[in-house]
This record gives structure tokens, C-alpha cells and sequence, in this order.
């Protein structure tokens, strides 16, 4: 760099460091206002700011263009209750409990008495205690009660939201007529082949006469099956009265709730906490409902897009993101509003109607999906706006975690972050701004439910991003990226297969990860893995044991824990939502 250029960088710096002294100065007495959005389920492919050119995103196009777009942002977990557990504690969802060690790594029941500890802090909470006001309108998928249907103690307004308007569960196909997720989940749980064997082998043992079964105890053992059939029933015909309902706060507003406007309402739900807010700092999380299936649209936007149902419902996004821009700005809150736009994880791609539809996104140009720890499960959209602070039109391919939101939120509020446990995410405002150019994530570690799947790592002194895998999942068919024989990836032994040496690869020169690495193509291979697996020890010795949340007891339907907004009787329905004012 010529002299002249090295005088002119000086002067750059020397004026940005006045105008961030002066900024901080007036944003002393009052930080900024947030809006975080999280779609479910959304691809980093589905956006037109990431590469896709057959969908309308223009909304979310235009945030990125006014904002700063993350290529590298990484999902701390590839399914929705660990990576939501993360997102908002700033942590590893193993280290508060939220991943679990079985097949199923989500809560599937509403009424389990497993759910975000509460001793776990919240970005909510932080920002509640500086006055902001808290709202959570969408999914919340982290638990409900504990000991009674009423004791709310995993409940967002026990972890740091005032306002509440959304789902505790997640939008299952179950939820809406003709469909059925949960039916694979809760059978795949019941041990059919093994009550089977037991019985036939009985059976055979008497034959032999090598033990002797009276006729009545070989009827019982019959009627194992029988039960667990019936069982199955009444839980799969009652699944959407239990676990498919609306609350404002903690009152049941609609059980089964209705799911084609509810993009809209919650939308105007939204509207309506930043027109009441307007005049006091406010901290908003929408967690979007859409695009996780069964897919719904409202028919303002049924059959609009080139993509079938799955388009229709991005697009829906698109325009509800665009609804709440609109309101940031009549409201004149504009240059006083971070805004955030990212996925929980990567699309679903084991998502396929009966008549053949593909029912998930698109992961661009990444290998593999949700439930997975390829990139294409986990390297999702992060979009940051804050008009007049950060730069506009920026793109940074640095790696970052949608864990570092919890210490950016932090830092900009004036709270600090808690000094009596581990936080794994990192205040991003220096990367934004500019200040720095590398992450501070030298290591990123990636979670396959409770197990330790792979590690990422950015050296300081080189341009390479490398990622190793202790294991990967079996895909099925096996020339296919997807799980289609269990409609989603598991992590458990016999799912996987393990690989000594790791599997590794260079994502800044294979981000599809395509051919693992060898040792002829990388003279230091061993020196590399060498590194990786020493800092997943470290990471592993900073995880302190806890109880587990996604335990199979935590896991199990109890029935004193149901909510219901009527008699079990009546099939727990009512409808009591207000329609929302105005909108349209």
C-alpha cells in the first residue's frame, strides 16, 4: 500500500472511531430496539439474496441490501429444540440439558415435563431487566409445565418474556386434517419387533417343553401388543386437541388452532406490541411458525409462487418481514432498530406429500439438511439491518453462530453477560462494524443431538475454514443426501457410521464438501486433526453435567400435565382468539 493509501486507512479509522465514540455516548442512557426474526425450517437457499432466483423474497432482499448478510452463519444445532435452546441462552444446548441422547432430539409431546431450565438466562431476560419490553409472537418448542397443566414453568413468560402470543409445540403435520408425522415418531418408539420376538420365543420354549406357560399367561402376553396398538390410537386420533393450540400469555386462545391465517395474525400481533412500545425500548422475537410442515398459506398467497405450496409459504415470510419493516418506519424507529433474519436450521428434504410435492426448501449449494451437521443443515441466512449504524450492502464470509445474538444483545443493552457460566456465542458488533476482519470463533463445535459430531476451525494465520467429522449419518437410499427411509437423520450408533482418521475438508475450497481430504493432499493432515481433536477434548471438559431435558421420562405424555381449555371430555376445544384490529 503506497504512503497516501496508508494516510487515507488512518484517517478512516481515526473517523470512525469518532463517530462509534459519539454513538456510544448518545446510545448511553438508551440502547437500540430489536426485532429478531427466525424462520422454521427455511432453507439459506430460499432467498433471493442467497442465490435463488425463482423465488419472490424481495422484502427480505432488501434487508440484506440495506444490511449486512453472513455467508458463514452457522446454526449451534442442525434440529429446532436444541438450536432455539442455544439461540437464546447464547450456549451450547448441551450444556442446559436440550439435547438429548435417543433417537428423537425435539419434544413431540406438549404435555412432558421436560423444557428450558430456569436457571438458564435469556436474552429476554437481560433486556427485561433494562426495561425493555419482551415479546415472543410465533414457536416456542422448549417446554411447558412441570409438575401440574398450570404451573407454566418452562413457559416464555418464565424466561424473560412479558408478552406471548404463539405455539408451545411445533406446527406437526398432525395438526392438520389428512396428515401425520407423529404416527412414525411414537411408533418408531415402541418395541412391536421386540414384544414379537419375546412372545414367539415363549411360545417356541413351550413347544419344546423346556418351560411351561399356562394358557392364561400366554394370553396376556398376547394382548402386550394390543395395548400398545390401543394406546397408539387414542394418542394419535387426540394428538391435535392436545398439542396443537394458540395462547396469549399462558390462556389457551384456540385448541386445535387454525393454521391457515396464522401467518397473518401473528404478523398483526406483532404490529400491535411495536405500535404500543413504540415509545420505550423493546425487544421483539418473531419465531415463525412457517415454513415447517404441514405447510399452510393464506390464500392471499395460495398457488402464487413457481415452487407450489413451499414457495406459497416463503413468500408469505417474505411478506410478513416486509409488514414489520413498514411498521418500523411509520413508527419513525427505523435508525433505532437492530433487526435480525435467520433460520433455526437447514431445510427439511425428507418433506414429500402423498402426491409427490417436495414439501422442504433448498440449501443451496450445501450437501444434506436438516438433522444433519453438513452445511446444508446447518449454514443458514443471517441477515443484520440497523440503518445508520451498520454498513449497508456488506457480505462477510466469516464463520458465526446465531448463538453470538445472546452477547451482541448484551453488550448493546448495557447488561453484560453472565460470569457464572460458559456462553459460547460472540458480540458480533465488532465483525460488523468492521473493526475486525476475523471471527473470533476459532472453533465451532457441532452437536448431533447430545453427541459431538464435528468441529470447525479457523486458524488465525491462514484462509482455510476446516471441518472434521467424527461420524456421519447413513443416508438412504445411499446415493441420496437425505433420510428418507426415517423421514429424518438420527445420531444414534446404529444409524451412523464412525471414522478414524476424521473425515476432513476445507470449506473455503470445498464448501460443498464433496471429497473428503487425504493425507497426499494435505502434507499436515494429522497436525490439522491433531489440533481439532485436542480442542474438542478442551470443549468437552467445559461441559458440566446437567439433567437431561430430552430423557425419555422428561419425553413421555403425562396426562396431569395436559393443558386443556375445556373438559378432557369435550376434546380440549375452544376458539376465543380476538381477530386482530385493522391489518390487511
Amino acid at each position: 500500500m503506497s504512503r497516501r493509501g496508508k494516510m487515507e486507512r488512518a484517517w478512516i479509522l481515526l473517523l470512525g472511531q469518532i463517530f462509534m465514540g459519539a454513538w456510544s455516548l448518545s446510545r448511553e442512557e438508551k440502547g437500540p430496539n430489536f426485532v429478531l426474526m427466525m424462520v422454521d425450517d427455511l432453507g439459506i437457499g430460499d432467498l433471493g439474496c442467497y442465490g435463488n432466483a425463482t423465488l419472490r423474497t424481495p422484502n427480505i432482499d432488501r434487508l440484506a441490501q440495506e444490511g449486512v448478510k453472513l455467508t458463514q452463519h452457522i446454526a449451534a444445532a442442525p434440529l429446532c429444540t436444541p438450536s432455539r435452546a442455544a439461540f437464546l441462552t447464547g450456549r451450547y444446548a448441551v450444556r442446559s440439558g436440550m439435547a438429548g441422547y435417543g433417537k428423537l432430539g425435539v419434544f413431540i409431546m406438549t404435555a412432558a415435563s421436560g423444557g428450558l431450565p430456569e436457571q438458564e438466562v435469556t436474552f429476554a431476560e437481560l433486556a427485561k431487566q433494562q426495561g425493555y419490553a419482551t415479546s415472543l409472537i410465533g414457536k416456542w418448542h422448549l417446554g411447558l409445565n412441570c409438575e401440574r397443566s398450570d404451573d407454566f414453568c418452562h413457559h416464555p413468560n418464565r424466561h424473560g418474556f412479558d408478552h406471548f402470543y404463539g405455539i408451545t409445540m411445533t406446527n406437526m403435520r398432525d395438526c392438520q386434517p389428512g396428515h401425520g408425522s407423529i404416527l412414525y415418531m411414537i411408533s418408531s418408539h415402541i418395541p412391536t419387533r421386540s414384544i414379537g420376538v419375546a412372545i414367539g420365543t415363549v411360545a417356541v420354549l413351550h413347544v419344546l417343553g423346556v418351560i411351561s406357560v399356562t394358557r392364561k399367561m400366554l394370553l396376556c402376553f398376547s394382548l402386550v401388543p394390543a395395548v400398545f396398538l390401543a394406546l397408539f390410537a387414542v394418542v394419535v386420533f387426540t394428538y391435535p386437541y392436545l398439542n396443537c393450540f394458540l395462547m396469549r400469555n399462558q390462556e389457551i386462545v384456540e385448541q386445535p388452532f387454525l393454521s391457515e391465517n396464522l401467518t397473518q395474525r401473528m404478523t398483526h400481533e406483532a404490529i400491535q406490541f411495536l405500535q404500543r412500545n413504540s415509545e420505550r425500548p423493546f425487544l421483539l422475537f418473531f419465531s415463525f411458525v412457517q415454513v415447517h410442515t404441514a405447510l399452510f398459506a393464506s390464500a392471499a398467497f395460495r398457488g402464487r409462487s413457481r415452487h407450489g405450496l413451499y414457495g406459497d409459504t416463503v413468500e408469505e415470510v417474505d411478506w410478513s418481514v416486509g409488514k414489520l419493516m413498514e411498521t418500523l418506519d411509520s413508527l419513525g424507529l427505523r435508525e433505532n432498530t437492530l433487526l435480525y433474519l435467520t433460520s433455526d436450521h437447514g431445510a427439511h428434504l425428507e418433506e414429500i406429500s402423498s402426491n409427490g410435492e417436495v414439501h422442504g426448501g433448498w440449501n443451496g449449494i450445501y450437501k444434506a439438511g436438516k438433522s444433519t451437521n453438513w452445511e446444508g443443515g446447518i449454514r443458514v441466512p443471517g441477515i443484520l439491518r440497523w440503518s445508520g449504524v451498520l454498513p449497508g450492502n456488506k457480505s462477510i464470509d466469516e464463520p458465526t453462530s446465531n448463538m453470538d445474538i445472546f452477547p451482541t444483545v448484551a453488550k448493546l443493552i448495557g447488561a453484560g453477560t453472565p460470569e457464572d457460566r460458559e456462553i459460547d456465542g460472540r458480540d458480533l458488533m465488532p465483525l460488523l462494524l468492521g473493526e475486525v476482519e476475523r471471527s473470533e470463533h476459532e472453533f465451532l463445535f457441532h452437536y448431533c443431538n447430545a453427541y459431538l459430531n464435528a468441529v470447525r476451525w479457523r486458524p488465525a494465520n491462514s484462509d482455510s475454514t476446516w471441518k472434521a467429522f467424527f461420524f456421519t449419518q447413513n443416508f438412504s437410499p445411499e446415493n441420496s443426501t437425505a433420510c428418507l427411509h426415517t423421514h429424518v437423520c438420527f445420531c444414534t450408533e446404529e444409524y451412523v457410521t464412525y471414522h478414524d482418521p476424521p473425515l476432513l475438508f476445507d470449506l473455503s475450497r470445498d464448501p460443498s464438501e464433496t471429497t473428503p481430504l487425504t493425507e497426499r493432499e494435505v502434507p499436515d493432515f494429522h497436525a490439522v486433526l491433531d489440533v481439532m481433536r485436542r480442542a474438542a477434548s478442551r470443549h468437552a471438559r467445559s461441559v458440566a453435567p446437567v439433567p437431561n431435558q430430552l430423557s425419555l421420562g422428561n419425553q413421555l405424555w403425562k396426562p396431569w400435565l395436559q393443558p386443556c381449555c375445556s373438559t378432557l371430555s369435550q376434546l380440549c376445544t375452544c376458539s376465543r382468539d380476538d381477530p386482530p384490529e385493522g391489518g390487511d
